[in-house]
């Protein structure tokens, strides 16, 4: 058996923790320079907030039904998950961390000792909350899809409690009869409308789909979806998560880039972004691409990228922000406002069978970057980078409704009177 834990509306409940009085209050969360909204909870859909619209064309409605408005605040926010992360891998021998707010769980060894599995899934429900503070469903099932599938379930329906266990036939499909097919893991939007023509309009549909034919008119990954909704394992962590073959650090700015510094200095940090990443999955490398654009909405757009080749594949943050601010001289004309950058390492190799020479005469420092990296790590983001990244961007991202960094800034910490 296997679970899936996922917070409620991570973002908004990540707000409310340090903030009792905005509990059961609507919330949203914007994205990058408070453009769209991201994240709403329960209470701002109700009120009927759309997600992904623009902030400035519901920002009426937001005032006028009394939704909390605020800037996304990650460092808070990968704060709050690592803890929550820790308290539920207390629960099972096995954890597979997918994204920041959802994580699974395999019983595959301990599930015949486990009394009971609506107990067991209750208890990591209070424990979250005890802890941390943030609400979570669980949804416990044979398979990883059908896992995903009966924590959706957890959510939508109140009767649950919480807590949905697909454990026998009968249960498996009236869950399923009740999904949605562009709600079942692997099928998106566009599947799911060719899929909607053929008559296949819920999961249960889906499921009783011959898996040959599957794999005929479709692929693969549909013929494995189809068997793990008929109880047959058919996916596992590595499947889930394969390393990345392109890796993207993209941003509009703040403030518009007039300037070739200011542009180098831009294009510096998405450098070490991006360097970082690789090195998280141990991947070198090989092509870079950097570009530049103004506002889509200019009179007179203009957008430019280029390309290096590294002589040898690398993730070492001070030879990809070398060459990061060398692009930046062909991408920079002084007539250009620019709004959005970017660097893409757009040819990775994994790094764990890198093949050493000789004649390379800038190798990668790989013990300097466990440092490098250990150090953000321990001490919060951007505690050691490069000069190359200045010290004033103005250029930075717009955060006017940030709320305070309660876990990772000294002078934000909560303080508590007695």
């Amino acid at each position: 058996m296997f679970a899936l834990v996922d917070a409620n509306s991570f973002y908004c409940s990540a707000e409310q923790v340090f903030r009792p009085d905005w509990r059961n209050k609507p919330i949203v969360v914007l994205s990058n320079n408070d453009g769209c909204i991201v994240a709403a909870n329960r209470q701002a859909k109700e009120a009927g907030v759309p997600k992904f619209k623009p902030y400035f064309q519901i920002k009426h409605l937001c005032d006028r039904k009394g939704v909390i408005a605020l800037s996304s605040n990650y460092e808070l926010y990968a704060d709050l998950s690592e803890k929550m992360m820790q308290v539920i891998g207390r629960f099972a021998p096995e954890q597979h961390i997918y994204s920041i707010d959802e994580c699974f769980l395999s019983f595959k060894q301990t599930y015949p000792v486990i009394p009971c599995l609506k107990t067991h899934g209750a208890k990591i429900r209070r424990a979250v909350w005890k802890e941390c503070r943030l609400p979570v469903c669980v949804g416990i099932a044979p398979t990883l899809t059908l896992a995903k599938i009966a924590n959706q379930a957890a959510k939508k329906s109140h009767h649950y409690n919480g807590v949905c266990i697909i454990g026998n036939e009968a249960e498996r499909l009236k869950v399923l009869a009740e999904m949605s097919i562009c709600d079942v893991w692997g099928i998106g939007r566009k599947l799911s409308k060719i899929m909607s023509v053929m008559g296949l309009n819920n999961a249960l549909d889906l499921a009783q789909y011959p898996v040959g034919l599957a794999r005929k008119e479709f692929n693969i990954e549909v013929e494995r979806t189809i068997r793990e909704l008929n109880g047959q394992p058919c996916k596992s962590w590595d499947v889930i998560r394969a390393d990345k073959k392109q890796i993207y650090s993209t941003r509009s700015v703040g403030e518009r880039i007039t300037e070739l510094s200011t542009l180098q200095q831009a294009l510096s940090q998405h450098a070490a972004i991006a360097s970082r990443k690789a090195r998280k999955q141990h991947s070198l490398c090989k092509i870079m691409l950097c570009f530049a654009a103004s506002s889509p909405f200019d009179d007179k757009p203009a957008s430019y990228r280029a390309i290096h080749h590294f002589p040898y594949p690398t993730s070492d943050v001070d030879q990809i922000t070398k060459a990061a601010t060398q692009l930046a001289k062909e991408l920079f004309h002084k007539k250009v406002r620019y709004y959005k950058i970017g660097i893409g390492l757009i040819d990775l190799v994994d790094g764990r069978h890198e093949q050493k020479d000789l004649f390379n005469s800038e190798p990668n420092n790989e013990n300097l970057m466990h440092v490098f990296d250990k150090l953000n790590e321990k001490y919060g983001k951007n505690t050691v980078f490069l000069g190359a990244q200045g010290t004033e961007q103005k250029w930075a991202m717009r955060r006017k409704m940030l709320t305070p960094q309660y876990t990772t800034k000294w002078q934000d910490i909560p303080k508590v009177k007695c």
